[in-house]
């Protein structure tokens, strides 16, 4: 699998930026080890550009002809290799050169078909679709792993996908030129297409796993056989003697949620060995207390024998788990016997370490919420300048989403990287 081209671009005016993307782009398909007859384009762009979704897209469509399917979905920020855009029109787009019949672009409009065996999914999702969570998990049940990775949409204005197929159009969307609103989108992938995946969690664990031992809908009540209320003003340090104290501490505290544990490794416990969060641990707002029952209420449904701790966001816990999960990329795809080729790739120094096919991560896509980016990380691009130094210069795009996917789940203050990975 040869690198995939990857461009982005910022400019007051969408013609002007999508000019220096396509400049980009084709410069790219010319150098050796690039992909030069790519056929699937992944398509992100900001918020400021979302009511020229329809122009952009005919434009760069209009202009790469190879190109013959494409997907994306508009984010308030970006992402692309060592850079973010947040608040400020730009766009960023990675070209694919895949097997025809080892991806399928779907929506809801046009549904995977019977005949194509998904084996993960790469899914766009708009936050305001009715039964949202169910939808996710039947999709997942639909791909044979059960893994999908992406995000919901995110923006102040309108909030589109991407979703054109082979003949330009996918079938049944009309007028729709596959610019869509509302519901999921995205390219399911067949068995051949080789990926690796990570969840990083944004927040760090301030209280031990309890078990919730009685439960009302997104009331939690007991936890392990205590009144919930209880155990979090305990936990937490704080009495509700002292109002004003004890509400800006719930205010800044979430909580992390497993809601079948035990059903995995180490990897699915609720807080690891290293006093960090599990990847399956789905991180929740304290939305109110019901001090009638001594109970919690938090923005999840909750089920009686869940696991529950107490959490705080965490800029060193973030940073520290986000160059766990790439350093566990490329410890993976690395083989334990380098040959001279990739010894040498990847003894290079920083300023000669560009892309190369011996690191076998032909690119990556990267999705993180919004409320992480460059301000959590403690400067302009900090996010994604951390993902290169630990992940290394690979071909990367991806956007900042009010809800990240991974799996069946639907996560929260999380960046979930995939990369696709060569032979």
């Amino acid at each position: 699998m040869k690198l995939f081209p990857y461009a982005h671009a910022t400019h007051p005016q969408w013609p002007m930026a999508a000019g220096l993307v396509l400049a980009q782009l084709r410069a790219q398909m010319a150098l050796h080890g690039y992909a030069s007859a790519p056929t699937l384009a992944l398509l992100y762009i900001t918020d400021h550009y979302a009511p020229h979704a329809h122009d952009i897209l005919e434009m760069l469509s209009g202009e790469l002809p190879l190109i013959t399917d494409w997907s994306g979905t508009v984010g308030v920020g970006i992402a692309a290799n060592n850079v973010e855009y947040f608040d400020e029109p730009a766009m960023a787009v990675m070209l694919l050169e895949l097997p025809s019949h080892e991806y399928r672009v779907f929506s809801g409009i046009a549904p995977l078909g019977l005949g194509f065996e998904a084996h993960t999914a790469l899914v766009h999702a708009d936050g305001e679709t009715p039964d949202l969570v169910e939808l996710i998990d039947e999709m997942a049940a639909r791909t044979d792993t059960g893994y999908l990775f992406g995000g919901l949409c995110s923006s102040r204005t309108q909030r589109v996908q991407f979703a054109v197929a082979a003949d330009g159009n996918l079938s049944g969307f009309g007028a729709a030129s596959g610019v869509l609103h509302g519901g999921l989108s995205g390219v399911a992938f067949g068995a051949g297409v080789g990926m690796v995946s990570r969840v990083t969690q944004g927040c760090k664990p301030v209280s031990k796993a309890r078990v919730v031992t009685e439960a009302d809908h997104n009331v939690v009540i007991a936890l392990d056989g205590e009144p919930a209320l209880d155990v979090m003003l305990r936990d937490l340090g704080i009495s509700l003697e002292q109002p004003q104290e004890a509400l800006d501490v719930v205010r800044a505290t979430l909580v992390g949620l497993v809601q079948t544990p035990g059903q995995g490794a180490d990897d699915s416990a609720l807080v690891r060995q290293t006093g960090n969060l599990g990847s399956d641990v789905t991180v929740r707002h304290i939305i109110g207390l019901d001090p009638g029952r001594r109970g919690i209420a938090v923005a999840a449904q909750v089920q009686t024998g869940a696991q529950l701790a107490f959490c705080q966001r965490n800029r060193e816990s973030a940073q520290a788990d986000l160059v766990r999960i790439c350093a566990e990329v490329r410890e993976e795809l690395e083989p334990q016997e380098l040959t001279m080729e990739t010894a040498v790739a990847l003894q290079q120094s920083e300023a000669e370490a560009a892309p190369h096919p011996a690191r076998r991560i032909a690119g990556a896509v990267y999705v993180s919420c919004t409320g992480r980016g460059g301000p959590h990380f403690g400067g302009p691009s900090a996010e994604m300048q951390i993902v290169r130094r630990a992940l290394g210069d690979v071909p990367l795009v991806g956007f900042f989403a009010g809800g990240e996917i991974a799996r069946n789940q639907l996560f929260g203050y999380t960046g979930v990287l995939t990369a696709f990975t060569s032979s």
